[in-house]
């Protein structure tokens, strides 16, 4: 599903116009990215919780060379999904 088609089944549900529920889409990612970007998690009972996580300086090594080269640190955003929807993908 891509987010047009979300867009349609979220108008559809809610009864509300195709560009109000993209506005209630676009609103509900920007202050999910902004706030894990903050470095808060954004906790969705029984879907799951965004947050932001470390990864450490570690060395990798080019596929097409094969000369190693260092990989930086970096926070990169992660999903852990909540009981209930693992429970659904059971």
């Amino acid at each position: 599903m891509n987010k047009a088609e979300l867009i349609d089944k979220v108008a559809t549900k809610t009864k509300l116009t195709k560009v109000q529920s993209e506005g209630v889409i676009d609103a509900a990612l920007e202050i999910i990215s902004k706030a894990v970007a903050k470095g808060d998690e954004v906790k969705l009972v029984g879907f799951g919780t965004f947050c932001m996580t470390s990864r450490q300086e570690r060395t990798g090594r080019n596929p097409k060379t094969g000369t190693k080269l260092l990989i930086p640190a970096a926070k990169v955003p992660k999903f852990k999904p909540g009981k209930d929807f693992k429970e659904l993908l059971k």
